[in-house]
């Protein structure tokens, strides 16, 4: 059972296509990167992210998405089944 996660991105000012680029290129052993999408409002980049359990996924934020030029603050929603 994979862990899915949505990560949203504040970004520098200016960077956000940037940002949203690096990360839809970053190939990370821990996750693997969804869908990236530039957006309005609070946040600026919205990551969907899919590991195999929520160390490897968290590892991918801190060590991936983290490190990436630009990128200010992150917060991750974790994806659960309700059903």
């Amino acid at each position: 059972m994979s862990i899915h996660g949505y990560i949203l991105i504040e970004a520098a000012v200016g960077t956000a296509q940037r940002v949203g680029e690096s990360i839809l290129a970053l190939k990370h052993p821990d996750a693997r990167v969804l869908s990236v999408d530039t957006v309005t409002g609070p946040y600026d980049v919205i990551v969907r992210l899919e590991a195999d359990d929520l160390d490897r996924l968290g590892r991918c934020i801190t060590q991936g998405i983290q490190r990436v030029e630009g990128v200010t603050k992150t917060n991750t929603c974790l994806s659960v089944s309700l059903g």
